[in-house]
């Protein structure tokens, strides 16, 4: 998977968002930092996203497969 991750120069350091991922956002020291836990904040996201899906769906008949989207 792949997202637009935008990163800002603030004071304190950075604070980097995905435009794709409402939530995925955080701050670090450096840009180095920021980038690292930008990528666990996304990893969080999408596996509580998973995990509460899952509960949805439990014991439901479902069709899983995959998608392929292009926004541009």
């Amino acid at each position: 998977m792949s997202f637009t991750a935008l990163f800002l120069k603030v004071p304190e350091g950075y604070v980097g968002f995905v435009e794709e991922l409402p939530g995925a956002n955080t701050q670090g020291a450096t840009l180095e930092e920021t980038r690292k836990n930008l990528k666990e904040a996304v990893r969080l996201i999408l596996e509580a996203n998973r995990s509460l899906a899952e509960k949805d769906i439990a014991r439901r008949p479902v069709i899983r497969e995959k998608i392929e989207v292009s926004l541009r």
